[in-house]
């Protein structure tokens, strides 16, 4: 199972490497809406300084939601999905390495990029580690519930709209709790209780969220 697991995850990075194109849009769909913030906004620190979490953590919501509606569709599309669930290995463990080569492509690099888009926001140097905590595991929660969204939409037409509508109500409390773990480190406050609960969040998703997506890609298959 881990060999077969770890196949999958290896395939999905080469792919993504020889289609560098889809990798780079959520990224830079995230740098245009951090740094258009200032430009729309204020440029005054203090002002950008308040309403940087909530911008850091909208802008990476919707950047993971980018790549996600590609999640399963074109495994589906050229017969590999047909093999992963006819293989006999346990398809949850197959469908969680997809996933977690989303967040190595998507969720990974949105965290790395967090703390030098903040300074255009006016996030102070002592807070990078929390927001580089906070963001590393909610970019996970985000990864394994838009991977429900996306299994569940897979047989859908421009099923986007809809992958959107059924993820984005799933996604609030990794949403408020990562918001607020970046506000308490801004503002040089403890937030290990915030961490505590994004935590607690991810461990869930890991959890539930590849049996859910296992059960949805085998309804989609049919």
């Amino acid at each position: 199972m881990i060999r077969a697991a770890f196949a999958v995850l290896v395939r999905d990075l080469r792919l993504a490497v020889r289609r560098p194109g889809q990798v780079l849009q959520p990224l830079a769909f995230f740098a245009v809406v951090t740094v258009l913030f200032p430009l729309g906004y204020t440029p005054e620190l203090d002002k950008l300084r308040q309403i940087a979490p909530g911008v850091l953590w909208v802008a990476a919501l919707l950047a993971s939601l980018l790549s996600l509606e590609g999640l399963f569709r074109e495994d589906a599309q050229d017969g590999t999905l047909e093999q992963l669930v006819l293989s006999g290995q346990p398809l949850a463990a197959l469908a969680f390495a997809k996933t977690l080569a989303h967040w190595l492509l998507t969720g990974l690099p949105l965290t790395l990029m967090a703390p030098v888009l903040g300074i255009a926001l006016g996030v102070p140097g002592s807070a990078m580690p929390g927001i580089l905590s906070s963001l590393a595991l909610g970019t996970v929660t985000l990864s394994l519930v838009g991977a429900v969204g996306a299994a569940l939409t897979l047989g859908v037409r421009r099923g986007g709209v809809l992958l959107g509508l059924l993820t984005l109500p799933l996604t609030v409390p990794t949403l408020v709790f990562g918001a607020r773990a970046t506000e308490l480190a801004i503002a040089g406050e403890g937030l290990s209780g915030a961490l505590y609960l994004l935590a607690a969040l991810a461990v869930l998703a890991v959890t539930l969220a590849p049996l859910a997506v296992a059960a949805a890609l085998r309804i989609g298959s049919e």
